[in-house]
């Protein structure tokens, strides 16, 4: 009998552990590592996956991840969603947005659901303490703005990206102008790597809140590693966007991690591990974003 236990014990000891949507930090999830360039995180100070404010999100819908995200709870915004790039379908989305259920219970389903179904199911529970709902929005200035676009993905993928912990304030004329303009752009050019990786984020303001909850950032930017089927990096770059205005510069990954450090008054160590380097005749080819 006790040889027994003790197998079985070995047995659970070496399975891998349940873990619900919301993890302790995205290394401890195998299958949320998938999302980052050679599986590292980026190491920011700004965006710092251990802060007692941020969340860890495994974007998982039907069952399966999708893509990940760094999610500030006291701001109610993502500080960035990290995906991997996926040759659009043009499958039609549900426009029904969705909400973390472990965002309000620890011990509530691991795939994001419906505001309006997890209504249903959890009546006179207050959803919004660790992260936006959809009433924020309604009657706002500004537009729901997609971090990770569902046209850079196919299938489930497409619909997962209609979760409010993928999303900020963002201004109506941007979002519709000139940043969707640079995601069909950076969409023509990802469709030339065999692999692409992709980190869209937010730096918040310091006041600036639509429903005296949610913050308006002050900047939304764009980060991308293109590979060749051989998993070398072959072109790399970024873009940055005032909130306030209809314009999107492109930049190197040296000058965003510059802007990133200036706007947000902290270390950007590294975006990608290596810096996603790539040589230099094959950037001039493919161009860069």
């Amino acid at each position: 009998m006790q040889v027994l236990a003790a197998l079985c014990f070995l047995v659970l000891a070496h399975l891998p552990p349940l873990r619900g949507e919301v993890v302790k930090s995205f290394e401890s999830n195998a299958q949320c590592l998938d999302f980052f360039y050679k599986r590292m995180v980026p190491k920011w100070d700004a965006a710092n996956p251990n802060s007692r404010n941020t969340a860890c999100l495994c974007q998982r819908f039907n069952n399966r991840y999708h893509f990940a995200t760094l999610y500030n709870k006291e701001h109610r915004i993502a500080v960035y969603s990290a995906y991997l790039f996926q040759t659009s379908d043009n499958k039609s989305t549900k426009n029904d947005w969705c909400i973390e259920p472990q965002l309000v219970d620890r011990s509530w389903d691991k795939d994001m659901e419906e505001e309006k179904e997890l209504e249903i199911k959890h009546k006179g529970v207050y959803f919004g303490q660790n992260q936006s709902l959809d009433e924020d929005y309604i009657d706002s200035d500004y537009d729901r703005g997609h971090l990770n676009p569902k046209q850079h993905h196919r299938e489930d993928s497409r619909q997962a990206t209609f979760t409010l912990t993928n999303v900020v304030p963002q201004n109506r004329t941007l979002n519709q102008g000139a940043w969707k303009k640079y995601e069909t752009d950076l969409q023509k050019n990802l469709t030339k790597c065999s692999q692409a990786y992709v980190l869209v984020g937010a730096i918040p303001s310091k006041n600036n809140l639509i429903n005296n909850r949610v913050n308006v950032p002050d900047y939304i930017w764009n980060a991308y590693c293109c590979l060749d089927n051989n998993g070398r990096p072959i072109s790399s770059g970024g873009a940055i966007a005032r909130n306030t205005e209809n314009e999107v510069v492109r930049h190197t990954l040296s000058e965003l991690k510059t802007l990133l450090k200036e706007y947000t008054k902290s270390k950007v160590l590294v975006l990608f591990r290596d810096k996603c380097e790539a040589k230099r005749s094959i950037i001039r080819y493919l161009g860069v974003c």
